[in-house]
Formats: structure tokens, sequence, C-alpha cells
């Protein structure tokens, strides 16, 4: 029951979507209950990434799934997923009355940038735990310059494409090492 309670407030209070939720999700999963690890986390989150489906509905099911095997990733999951789809219900009902209101239209305004925020903390936070060397900084570099030339030049990209642009690059760098130390 904890698990769903706690995906339940994961879900009722990140706005911005499964990156969003990662900060909070370190600070419950990580720090409160020791569920999973840093590295963990960081294996979940690309595997999340590359699965098809949101990555907070991926996220809470593998979690769920490692805390209490199949009863955890569906109490974990339907944690997740029922506020947000009570409140997009209710939110649907009143739309264009909703959105007229001035006031939720500044809310808007100031959510967006707090998850923005919230997005390049978790980003942030990430890089921090990865290993740190000249390899994986290269590689951290090759991708994010990637991702910001297609931005710029409006190239659509699907996310996927730089996660499996990373993988390739650190199967290559990495082998290279490896090879350096053989000669």
């Amino acid at each position: 029951m904890l698990l769903f309670w706690e995906f339940f407030k994961l879900g009722l209070f990140t706005f911005g979507g499964g990156y969003a939720m990662i900060p909070q999700l370190k600070d419950i999963m990580i720090t409160k209950y020791h569920w999973i690890s840093d590295d963990e986390l960081l294996d979940v989150i690309a595997v999340a990434e590359s699965t098809p489906g949101p990555i907070a509905i991926n996220l809470a099911t593998y979690i769920g799934y490692k805390k209490n095997k199949i009863l955890g990733s569906i109490f974990a999951t339907l944690g997740v997923v029922i506020p947000s789809l009570v409140i997009i219900f209710i939110i649907s009902l009143f739309f264009k009355q909703f959105m007229a209101l001035k006031y939720v239209k500044y809310a808007f305004v100031g959510i967006k940038c707090a998850v923005a925020i919230l997005i390049i903390k978790a980003a942030i936070n990430m890089l921090k735990s990865t290993t740190k060397n000249i390899f994986s900084i290269s590689c951290f570099i090759v991708v994010f310059v990637l991702m910001i030339l297609f931005e710029l030049f409006n190239i659509n990209f699907s996310s996927i494409y730089f996660i499996i642009i990373g993988g390739i690059l650190g199967i290559v760098i990495y082998s290279l090492i490896e090879r350096r130390k053989d000669l």
C-alpha cells in the first residue's frame, strides 16, 4: 500500500511529464526508502525512455516490480496513473471555461517554468552520478551537441535515437579503450 501511496502522490503533484518526476522520484525512492540506487535509477530511466509508453508509467512499473514483483508493479502503476486520469477527466469537462480563467493561464506560465527547472535539475543530478572520465564526458558532449544542433535547425529526431547514439558511442569508445589496453 505504501508503494501505491508514494506513486499516487508523485502522480498527483508532478506536472510536466515523466522527466519532471525524476527529482521527486529520487527523493522518495532513493533517499527516503532506499528502494533503488542512483545507478539503478539512471539505468531505469534509460530503459523507460527507450520502451513504448510514458516514462512515468514505465518507471513506476519497474520500481514497483523490483519492490514487490507483479503486485508491486500493478499498485505503483495504478498509483501514478489514477491522479492524472481523474484530473484530466475533470478538466476535460470544463476545459474551455478552465483555460479562459486568467489566473489559470498565469499559473500555467509559472508551472511551465518550474517544470523546465525540474527537468534541468534531473539532468544535472543524472550527469553528476555518471562515471566521470574523458570518455563518458566525450560521449555526453557529442550527444548533447547533436541534440542542440537538431533543435536549432528544427530537425525532427526522436529522443530514442539520441539514446541509441549514446549507446553506440559508449560501445565504440570503451571498445577502443580495451583494445588500447591489449596493445
